[in-house]
C-alpha cells in the first residue's frame, strides 16, 4: 500500500519507497477519454524538490491538454456561417500540391520522393484531399494525434510535419496563394506518457 507523504492541489506528489509518483482523478468532463478515472505514475526521482517541479510541468500539460477536449465539445458560436465547401478556393489539393512540389524541387532521390508522397498521403487520409489552405490548426493537432496513434514516436511525428510544412509553403509562395499554413505552429510534446491506452504530454 502506498503512504502519500506530500499532497497538494498544485503538486499532486506522493511518494512510495522513496520514488515520487504523480497521482490525481481524472476530471468527470475528461473522463470519457481515459480508460481510468485516477492518473497515476512515476516521476521518476528521489528528490522531492525535484517531484515538485515536474509535477508542477505534467499539471500544466494536462490542464492544456484537458483545455483541447473541453473546447472540442462546446458549441462554436456562428457555426453556421463557416463555409462548409471548399469549391470557390483556389489553393490546390493535398496530393496536387505534393506532385507541384516534387516538381518544383526537381529532386529525383525516390526516398524524397516516396517521403513527400506518403506525407501527403497521410493528411489526404486523415483530413480529406482537400485544398491545402483550407486545413484548419484543430485538423492539424488531430493530424498529429493520429500519427502518434498509429506508433510513431514524437521525432518521426516532427518529421513528417517538417514535410508537409515544406509542401504546403512551397505552394502557398509559388502560387501566391492567401491563407495560413494550418500546419505551423502545431504544439509537439517533447514526452509522451500512455497510461491504459490514452495519450497525454508531458514535459519535466
Amino acid at each position: 500500500m502506498s503512504k502519500v507523504m506530500y499532497r497538494s492541489d498544485d503538486s499532486y506528489v506522493s511518494c512510495r519507497a522513496g520514488v515520487y509518483y504523480y497521482t490525481r482523478r481524472v476530471p468527470y468532463d475528461v473522463r470519457q477519454h481515459y480508460a481510468s478515472k485516477r492518473l497515476s505514475f512515476s516521476l521518476k526521482t528521489k528528490s522531492y524538490a525535484g517531484a515538485l517541479r515536474a509535477a508542477q510541468s505534467v499539471t500544466q500539460r494536462l490542464e492544456d491538454y484537458w483545455l483541447g477536449l473541453r473546447l472540442q465539445n462546446m458549441d462554436i458560436p456562428a457555426i453556421h456561417l463557416v463555409r462548409t465547401n471548399h469549391e470557390d478556393d483556389s489553393s490546390p489539393v493535398m496530393l496536387d500540391a505534393v506532385e507541384n512540389y516534387l516538381r518544383i524541387k526537381g529532386n529525383d532521390d525516390r526516398i524524397f520522393i516516396r517521403t513527400a508522397q506518403r506525407n501527403g498521403n497521410y493528411v489526404a487520409k486523415l483530413l480529406g484531399n482537400r485544398p491545402i489552405t483550407s486545413y484548419a490548426t484543430s485538423e492539424a493537432a488531430q493530424f498529429r494525434d493520429w500519427c502518434l496513434d498509429k506508433g510513431m514516436n514524437i521525432n518521426s511525428v516532427k518529421r513528417v510535419f517538417n514535410s508537409v510544412r515544406s509542401i504546403i509553403n512551397l505552394n502557398i509562395r509559388e502560387y501566391g496563394l492567401e491563407g495560413a499554413n494550418a500546419f505551423s505552429g502545431t504544439y509537439m510534446p517533447n514526452r509522451l506518457i500512455l497510461l491504459r491506452g490514452s495519450l497525454f504530454p508531458i514535459t519535466y
